[in-house]
């Protein structure tokens, strides 16, 4: 049956926009950056317009990312390159390969470092932020795996899975503050904003809350199966469970488990827009991203990325914050 004008207007309409989405930049706000390891490709969301506005190529199988303020940084372990991307158009600014196992990824803007961990050789790497040029290594245990920075910059820390332990690290002069010991192979951490390291164990299905300064364990808070990475939002930690495709919603006023939020399947990367209105969940199986309404704790958007989305680390703009 043929079309009437309408549907051919619509049609165009429509068409047009998709066009649009295609070529036009990431925003200046609230855009999220999503590493996808299977489609080895770099997501690039509007996330208050709900939209993938670009897909950039990325190769190698993409899954550490750093963004602060308009630096961009990636790790593809499979070809064990990390690259420094303009923020705008994905163009690649700096590169380079690193022989071991590189993984997580840390942005020290204030001193310029990237930091990077190396799964295979129980070390961090510390990078020149600009050129990535290498400039000292830092010794930790084994299979060292996310890697944080505190707030205020004091604290550098990583997880090392297989020793069921965190290094912490004074940030300025990178000596070692404390190793305390923590629940069955952690493997993503951060700081809240008052200073305390959250740090998910994906063996025993819990999160170490820890003192930075002196290691002391302030508590051990069960969440869901495997937990991986924790944001902070609204005076909550907000915890992805890989296994029960869940997050673990925690009060940071009582380290009490407050709600438990069904997301897409296999919940990793995580990360709370500037203005601590929105987490954002990757979903590496259902190939999306999730949005939470950090106040109503209500899911309030899904949004599809590239194959695989993992953004392991800090993944969103600091342009609104």
């Amino acid at each position: 049956m043929p079309w009437s004008s309408g549907s051919v207007r619509r049609a165009l309409d429509a068409t047009l926009l998709i066009l649009g989405l295609a070529l036009a930049g990431p925003g200046s706000a609230q855009t999220a950056y999503i590493t996808c390891q299977n489609g080895e490709v770099l997501s690039v969301i509007d996330i208050a317009q709900g939209v993938e506005r670009a897909r950039w190529p990325l190769p190698g199988k993409p899954a550490g990312v750093a963004v602060t303020g308009d630096a961009l940084y990636t790790v593809s372990p499979d070809s064990k390159t990390v690259r420094r991307l303009d923020t705008e158009t994905g163009a690649v600014l700096a590169e380079t390969v690193l022989d071991g196992g590189p993984i997580g990824v840390a942005h020290d803007a204030a001193r310029g470092r990237l930091y990077v961990s190396d799964w295979y050789n129980a070390r961090l790497w510390v990078l020149d932020d600009q050129t990535l040029a290498h400039q000292t290594d830092l010794t930790t245990a084994a299979a060292p795996a996310g890697i944080a920075l505190s707030d205020d910059g004091r604290h550098l820390a990583t997880a090392e899975r297989d020793a069921d332990r965190v290094t912490v690290f004074d940030a300025d002069t990178l000596d070692i503050l404390a190793q305390p010991r923590v629940g069955t192979r952690p493997f993503g951490l951060r700081f809240a904003p008052d200073g305390r390291l959250f740090v998910g164990n994906v063996g025993s299905d819990d999160v170490t809350v820890l003192d930075p300064a002196s290691g002391a364990t302030l508590a051990t808070v069960p969440v869901g199966a495997r937990p991986y990475g924790v944001a902070f939002a609204q005076g909550r930690a907000f915890v992805t469970n890989q296994y029960a495709d869940t997050v673990s919603v925690i009060s940071l006023d009582d380290l009490i488990l407050t709600a438990t939020l069904d997301v897409g399947e296999y919940p990793e990367g995580i990360d709370a827009t500037h203005d601590n209105t929105r987490i954002i969940v990757a979903n590496w199986f259902s190939n999306t991203v999730s949005v939470i309404d950090a106040t109503t704790l209500q899911v309030v958007n899904e949004i599809e990325t590239g194959d695989g989305p993992r953004a392991f680390g800090l993944f969103i703009t600091e342009d609104d914050r």
